[in-house]
């Protein structure tokens, strides 16, 4: 991986190389951020990687690594984020070292041979530390209590923490000096070792001068008083700017308690620009609509909004949004990565604009540089990225409104009155080979990425006028808060991810197929379970599903024979056009089990399974009526227009 002629980045995994791994010669690579050798044979001690003091990332699992790892191993890596050591043979007790890698996020130590405790892990960005199946032992250290279970089991003698394995109690007071009776003990701290007697007058006189209630003067009282008075003030002080500050940007002005509720409580209703911003005919606001003094035109330049296509201008600016029209889209957005809101321009044009507070896990330059990569990524079924702003407290990421369904309104419906909408076979197949386009197209254009989207699924796919695919909220794993990403991301529920904690480059590829099935079934995944359960719900789907295949799509299409697909398993809803449309609808859900397969190794790699999709043809209608097709059991009225004249951008 290069940039600008530099090497950024060596990726050599899943090779078959072996020997010993020697990291000296990369020393010259000075701008060498990321070295990843996992998935081979190399054997023998842990590599010298102090010699790449610049790295940010390090793979180095499922090897034959073996021995102990020095303590000083990672001695002068500031930079190093993420290490990945895991499945190799180490043993002996966990680095020091590791304790004082200042901007660690991941530690992946899992299946090793690892003795001893777990050092107390401090680091203020760590994020995930894997330590399970090794020999560890002894209380987890506090700073690692709140972590998943999953992370530290396989090892027999660790407790405490989120585990089952309780800890013994220890004793919340200090230990005490054996008492006479009678007498009460007193804590061990006082009491001198065994020492010359000259030493024991010292000590005796020194006694006295013990801190007691009275012993502080009075003089050193009052200045310990002033200075918190002073430090008081000053922290009043700079929340007080900061409070102002937050006036004078979309977000955090948006963020405001009393706006905030009412959005939630009324997502469908349209908030005023005096409700986007409470602080309306506050001089600050003034002065970042119309200019201001030179301060405050120093303030709205740092509050700039960065345009990432080069193919268009700057059509809007901040300012435009705090006088907009903003309207909350998705009701239900404390399930997604943001909230999103629709802000309506004065010149008519409408932006969606997705407000994260869970990405401060990279810094600003690595996150401006992930922006205008993908600012460059031009495909005709990716949404674009337009315009980002960024704070570290949170995010803004700006995109073109579109204004009609996701696939998952048009597969499941939502809203009053409505049905899902028949969805003819030739209009299924033209939305899936789209997507696998636009998937494809990003792997070919984001190889340094493990997982090119992440976040693959119906809801995040919108339909344009012509019912054209447009992916949505691709490429943000690496911006992302793991531990918000594993609890949201749909790449984070693949199989592998479970069974090791990790993903893979094919668990866009689960997705994929997992997107298949649903496309084809009409069911909602397992992940979805606020629509799972309202289709589980229904009689018509409790007659047509086995009450244990659940609302797992693979487990209900691999409990059928293939014969009964057709009726068993495929939407009832799905109109074919002829005998050889269900022989392709056949041949898909084939397609979709094999991107769903368990097995990493086993599973379809992406190219085979878009090839395939490709070659299925689908039969162009006779009508060239699509909306007809898409819609002929959406209810009639004016309930319809009403449920579906926004999309909900999820």
């Amino acid at each position: 991986m290069c940039h600008k002629g530099d090497v950024t980045g060596l990726q050599m995994e899943n090779m078959g190389l072996s020997g010993k791994l020697d990291l000296s010669p990369l020393k010259t690579l000075d701008v060498l951020r990321s070295v990843s050798f996992m998935d081979n044979q190399f054997a023998g001690p842990m590599p010298n990687v102090k010699v790449l003091s610049g790295l940010r990332a390090l793979f180095l699992s499922g090897n034959k690594f073996s021995g102990v790892i020095p303590a000083d191993a990672f001695v002068g890596m500031g930079s190093l984020k993420k290490l990945f050591l895991a499945k190799n043979n180490f043993s002996g007790p966990l680095p020091a070292s590791l304790t004082d890698v200042p901007k660690l996020f991941d530690l992946l130590l899992n299946d090793n041979k690892f003795t001893g405790k777990i050092p107390d892990f401090r680091q203020k960005e760590l994020q995930v530390v894997n330590v399970a199946n090794n020999e560890l032992e002894g209380e987890i250290p506090p700073s690692l209590k709140s972590m998943n279970a999953d992370l530290f089991t396989g090892n027999k003698k660790l407790c405490g923490g989120s585990l089952d394995n309780k800890c013994a109690t220890q004793p919340t007071s200090p230990p005490t000096a054996p008492a006479k009776p009678g007498t009460t003990p007193s804590p061990l701290p006082p009491a001198t070792p065994a020492a010359p007697k000259a030493t024991d007058e010292a000590t005796e006189q020194d006694l006295p001068v013990e801190p007691t209630d009275g012993s502080m003067s009075s003089g050193v009282l009052v200045a310990c008083l002033g200075v918190m008075a002073i430090l008081g003030f000053l922290l009043m002080v700079i929340q007080r700017r900061r409070q102002e500050n937050n006036s004078e940007n979309f977000g955090p002005t948006i963020s405001k308690k009393p706006s905030m509720k009412k959005m939630k409580a009324e997502p469908a209703t349209k908030v005023d620009a005096a409700r986007v911003n409470p602080h309306g005919g506050s001089p600050s606001t003034a002065a970042v609509a119309g200019g201001g003094s030179a301060a405050t035109r120093k303030v709205a330049e740092q509050g700039r909004l960065t345009f990432v296509r080069e193919d268009r201008g700057r059509f809007f600016e901040l300012q435009d949004l705090l006088k907009a029209t903003a309207e909350v889209l998705g009701g239900n957005a404390g399930a997604n990565l943001g909230v999103c809101y629709r802000a309506s321009l004065t010149g008519g044009q409408s932006i969606v604009v997705k407000r994260f507070k869970e990405m401060n896990r990279v810094g600003r330059e690595d996150f401006e540089e992930h922006m205008r990569r993908l600012g460059r990524l031009s495909h005709p079924n990716l949404l674009p990225l337009v315009s980002y702003y960024y704070r570290k407290e949170e995010k803004l990421l700006m995109h073109d409104f579109v204004p009609n369904k996701s696939l998952h309104n048009l597969l499941h419906g939502e809203g009053r009155g409505v049905k899902k909408a028949v969805v003819h076979w030739t209009v299924r197949l033209k939305i899936i080979k789209g997507v696998a386009s636009a998937l494809s197209y990003m792997y070919d254009e984001l190889p340094m990425l493990t997982v090119p989207h992440g976040h693959l699924k119906s809801s995040n796919i919108l339909l344009d006028d012509h019912f054209q695919p447009l992916l949505n909220d691709y490429a943000l794993v690496p911006v992302m808060n793991q531990s918000h990403a594993a609890q949201l991301m749909v790449a984070f529920k693949s199989p592998e991810r479970k069974q090791f904690g990790k993903s893979s480059k094919k668990s866009d590829v689960w997705c994929l197929g997992i997107l298949i099935l649903e496309m084809v079934t009409g069911r909602p995944p397992s992940y979805d379970v606020k629509a799972a359960h309202a289709a589980t719900a229904s009689p018509e789907h409790e007659q047509k599903q086995k009450p244990s295949a659940g609302d797992d799509l693979v487990g209900l299409v691999s409990s059928r024979p293939e014969e009964e697909w057709l009726t068993t398993v495929v939407d009832g809803d799905l109109k074919y056009e002829d005998e050889a449309d269900k022989e392709e609808v056949v041949k898909l859900i084939k397609i979709g089990m094999a991107c769903c397969e368990g097995n990493v190794d086993s599973r379809c790699e992406l190219k085979d399974a878009v090839d395939r999709i490709e070659e299925l043809k689908g039969k162009e209608r006779a009508d060239n009526n699509e909306n007809n097709s898409f819609y002929s059991s959406v209810s009639d009225g004016a309930e319809r227009d009403e449920d579906f004249s926004n999309i909900a951008i999820h």
